[in-house]
This record gives C-alpha cells, structure tokens and sequence, in this order.
C-alpha cells in the first residue's frame, strides 16, 4: 500500500500526538497540510501507559484528558522540613496517555488533514523531493508513506556524546488506600525523606487525584537505573515507613527512564528528515520535564508548515538553559553539591511561580540571576570551570 501526503509523523507518544494535532487544527486561512500519522499497532514496540506532568496558566488545548491539577506543590527535606508553595496562576497538570490518545483519536477522526495508520516504521529512505517511511501493520501489510517531510519521534539508538549523563529512573504505583491519606490540593513534588543512594540523588513523587487515591513514585537521579524488586521495596518503604499509609491496594504501576544528559541532539537526520520531541532535545537535562518543551517545538514546526517555511524543529531549551543544566548536572555527577538541600534550598527562596518558569526555561536573564544568588556559588564555579576539560562520550539510549 502506497500512501502520498506532506508530511509523515513517526511515532504516537507525547510529540507524535501532539504534533498531528496541531496539523488537524490548522488556524484560520493556514496552508492546507497533510498528514499521516504512523502509529505502532498493539504489541511490544507501542509504548506502555505512562503519565506527564506539566505547568500551564489557564486553561489548556488538553483539559478535558487532564486526570487532575494542582495549584499547591509540597518539597520535604530528608530532616522532614516542609516547603509548601502555591503556584498560583499556574496550574500542574498531570496528563494520562491513554485519555491523550483517546482525545487525538476522536479529533483525528473528524479531520480532513491527518490520517493515522497502524503501522511499525522500519527505516525512512530520503528520495528526491521528500522522504519514504517504509512500515508494516501487524497483519505483515507493507505500508510505504512518500512525504516531503518527516518528523520521527522514536527514541534514538545512542543517545549523543555528553560530559554528562544522570538517568531519572522511576516505578510508580496507582494506590488505593483503606482510610484517607492525600491531600487532594496539593502535589508532593520532592519528598526526600527517602534512603539516598551512595551516587545522585532520590524522592518520593506523590500525585493525589482524592483523599484515598494517588500515583505514588519513588524516583531517582543516578548513573543506572535499578530492578524491579528494588523499586518495589522503595516504594513499599516510603508508603509504609514515611507517609504510613495503612492498607492499601496497587490498581496499576507505570515505569521508565528520562535521559538526563548535555548531549547535543541532532534535529535533523537528512534534507528532509527530522526528529521531534525527546529525540530532539525536548527532556530539560536538569529535571527530566518534557512536555511543555514539546507542545513549544511541534507548535513551532506546525506554524511553519502552515505557513509553507522551512520547518526545522527549533531547539527546546536556550543556550543558557542549556548550560545551566550542564553546570548542575556535573556538579551532581561530582558530588559538588548535596541535591536534597540544593532543591529544597531552591523551593524555600524562590517564589514557586518563578522556579516553575525557571525549570520551563521562561524565565528572564536577571530573573535568572536572581535564582542564582540562592544555588552554592563555590559548588557551582567549580562544575563550570571543569566543564570545558570534561571529555564528552557516549552513552546507549534507555
């Protein structure tokens, strides 16, 4: 089966998703723009069930997915010390990628300009004037795209060269509990009244959606990530020992690992091949948080496309962000800095709106130097001045 379009999306995560709505949804007088949208059928290469987390002011172009948001997050120190911070006019949301598929499905459904089609990708082959993505669908039909451009979104093989490279490794846990337990209004963002490993760093992750009902995580920044029964250990510790949740039931786990790397991405693979999303940088190297970064690149691309540009996926995050992160992520990597006290200094200074925009990189040069005066200086210095005498090598992607 051959099929003919403008554009060819590989991939139905976060940035897949996001990008083929924006091309069913083309703004008034907006070029028309085709689309297909090519989706791994059932099976081990669709990827599991996961949740994402992001910050908005108002309301949003995915609110009637959103499971449940929050305008108070809580930061609690090892010693137990409690930051709690409203985030007023901002609003945390937490995403749940099946309703984010159920919502692209249904507006997919209606629209003239994108079509999905259930199919693995197996190579893309530039061509003259575009792009191939040769696929097959779970019944071994062979599927053959021809666009002019294309934006995959599967994650890389290797994750490039970086001076540093730290895995946000997480398992969570959607519990049910016997008697009330969570505080509906508020997020429990960093609880570090967890064990901390000998390397990075470790938290509890609370997102309550009622009184007995959370996604409970236990997550760490380290060089690897950890079995499952480690995790479940932690998690059964810090449900028990620290929050002392009584009874309680699992309803469903998710799992993964979040890069968190200087690594320079590459957006762009051949004259018309481009990535988008996490392949592309969207991950903020010092916290892991993606989805803003990728509603920012797939509304910019589908703006060009609109407007019949060029439409190379811009980079995520600033080149001062980017080095920002650099700086932390070596000093974390060396030890320099102790990352508990550093993020729960950070949450007790900073006005949480602020940091919030910070962490987006939203934030302004001189905001940024007002949040610098509450990092340690010396620590800090330090990273900066190894960074450039700090080789950069390879590292398998998760």
């Amino acid at each position: 089966m051959d099929v003919d379009a403008d554009v060819a999306v590989v991939g139905a995560g976060a940035a897949g998703l996001s990008l083929a709505l924006r091309l069913a949804r083309p703004p008034l007088g907006a070029r028309r723009v085709t689309a297909v949208l090519l989706a791994a059928p059932p099976g081990p290469f669709r990827t599991v069930r996961r949740t994402w987390c992001y910050w908005e002011s108002g309301p949003g172009p995915y609110d009637e997915a959103v499971t449940a948001s929050w305008q108070r997050l809580r930061v609690r120190s090892g010693g137990g010390r409690t930051v709690d911070a409203a985030i007023a006019p901002l609003r945390y949301k937490m995403l749940d990628s099946e309703a984010f598929e159920a919502l692209a499905g249904r507006v997919l459904s209606h629209s003239s300009c994108v079509t999905r089609e259930e199919a693995l990708v197996e190579r893309v082959e530039s061509v003259p004037g575009g792009a191939v993505a040769h696929a097959h669908r779970a019944d071994g039909t062979r599927v053959r795209v021809r666009a002019r451009w294309v934006f995959d979104s599967r994650p890389p093989p290797r994750l490039p060269p970086a001076r540093t490279t730290l895995l946000q490794h997480f398992r969570g846990w959607f519990v049910r509990t016997r008697a009330p337990q969570f505080d509906p209004a508020a997020v429990e963002l960093m609880d570090f009244r967890t064990p901390q490993p000998p390397h990075g760093l470790s938290f509890g992750y609370v997102l309550p959606t009622g009184p007995c009902e959370a996604l409970v995580e236990y997550t760490e920044f380290s060089r690897g990530p950890l079995g499952r029964d480690a995790y479940d250990r932690a998690l059964r510790h810090y449900l028990t020992e620290v929050l002392g949740a009584g009874a309680y039931e699992i309803t469903a786990t998710e799992q993964g690992v979040i890069p968190m790397t200087d690594g320079d991405f590459p957006r762009r693979t051949s004259a018309r091949v481009f990535r988008v999303g996490a392949a592309a940088g969207a991950t903020r190297p010092a916290t892991g948080y993606t989805f803003s970064a990728v509603q920012r690149q797939t509304l910019a691309v589908a703006a060009a496309l609109h407007a019949g540009r060029h439409p190379l996926p811009p980079r995520a995050h600033s080149a001062r962000s980017r080095l920002m992160d650099s700086v932390l992520l070596h000093a974390l990597d060396h030890g320099r800095v102790d990352g508990p006290a550093f993020f729960t200094r950070l949450f007790s200074r900073v006005p949480a709106p602020r940091l919030l925009r910070f962490l987006d990189g939203r934030t302004s040069l001189p905001e940024d130097l007002s949040i610098g005066l509450h990092v340690p200086v010396t620590a800090m210095l330090g990273s900066a001045l190894a960074l450039p005498f700090t080789p950069r090598r390879g590292h398998p992607a998760s």
